[in-house]
């Protein structure tokens, strides 16, 4: 009786698999179309997947690590609620990988951000320097479309700053955002009743007008967040003068090759210049290595410019996911350089 039933739920099992192949051949039309099932770990932590083996005998290691996107310290979404990284987590467990093993020479970090949340940009750059002192192995930025802002100050904790020819850099500054409703509240009549310990309770909410005094404190904490950003920009570039560095540091970007005239960069260059320069920065120039990327399981990565996570969601090819000020109403202190929002 036993076997006949699991011979039964086996069929059906079999059966709801054809049902489902024959459902996803007629959606696919006429066109050539193949199945692969490929095992997956069920374990999250994070693989190695070589990119480049200059020798079948290599053993020494480049890690190549990535900061791209808008930096926070939360986990990502979109609007269907599929969960993502968090970017700072993510960041220092690669970090950690690399550090563990005695392969990894050294690292090289590719940047594509405009930058983020001030305290992320300034985690990130925090464990970036202090990989490198606990390590001793060299880090070199590998700026590619946008290192702009939070990606700037990250790169600052690097020991050498590569610029593609076409990448937009600087952006050195801080910016609040803080949305208000109190107009579009007054007009269709509606009210928030704030009960407060004091007068500064409630600066920056989304419903009322912004004062003087509220404008006043927020100024001084951005300005003390600036003071930051340069004295982190100050540590990398030693040879721009503060005077000058702060007359860079306005919040304009810079082209790459302007970025390397003005010494905001160090060399212009593509990502395998900068991982010839981590080869010899660790004495490894005249050996064969491996560049290995760290990921979860199931992403794939084919060359040294993909990226090992998941993409966001999206519905006609066009991004799904909001900047996170449009969903979350409060005040926001940014390394942001995001001019279209």
């Amino acid at each position: 009786m036993t076997a006949h039933v699991l011979a039964s739920a086996c069929g059906y099992r079999h059966g709801l698999l054809a049902s489902a192949l024959v459902v996803l051949g007629i959606l696919a039309g006429c066109a050539p179309t193949s199945y692969l099932i490929t095992p997956v770990s069920p374990k999250p932590e994070l693989v190695e997947e070589v990119v480049i083996r200059e020798s079948a005998w290599a053993t020494k290691k480049i890690a190549l690590l990535d900061i791209d996107g808008v930096l926070t310290n939360a986990r990502s979404s979109s609007l269907l609620g599929a969960p993502g990284e968090n970017p700072v987590s993510l960041f220092t467990e690669k970090l950690d990988r690399a550090a563990k093993d005695d392969n990894v020479r050294a690292v090289v970090l590719r940047i594509n951000s405009p930058g983020g949340s001030v305290t992320a940009s300034d985690i990130m750059y925090t464990e970036l320097r202090s990989f490198r002192q606990r390590t001793g192995k060299p880090v070199i930025a590998a700026m590619l479309d946008v290192a702009a802002s939070g990606g700037y100050y990250v790169a600052c904790a690097a020991d050498r700053i590569y610029a593609s020819p076409t990448t937009v850099t600087g952006s050195i500054g801080v910016i609040m955002l803080a949305p208000e409703f109190s107009g579009t509240m007054s007009k269709i009549g509606a009210r928030v009743n704030v009960i407060k310990s004091g007068d500064m309770k409630d600066a920056g909410s989304p419903f009322r007008e912004m004062t003087e005094k509220d404008r006043a404190v927020f100024q001084g904490l951005i300005n003390k967040m600036y003071d930051r950003f340069l004295s982190v920009a100050a540590t990398s570039r030693k040879s721009i003068p503060p005077e000058r560095l702060r007359e860079l540091a306005d919040g304009r970007v810079y082209f790459g090759p302007e970025a390397k005239e003005l010494g905001l960069v160090d060399e212009i260059g593509a990502l395998h210049d900068a991982i010839a320069a981590s080869k010899q920065a660790a004495n490894l120039d005249k050996q064969s290595i491996k560049v290995v990327q760290y990921s979860r399981p199931y992403a794939y990565r084919a060359n040294i410019y993909a990226n090992g996570d998941t993409p966001p969601a999206q519905v006609n090819l066009v991004n799904i996911g909001l900047p996170e000020w449009l969903t979350n109403p409060t005040p926001q202190f940014l390394y942001l350089w995001a001019p279209g929002w």
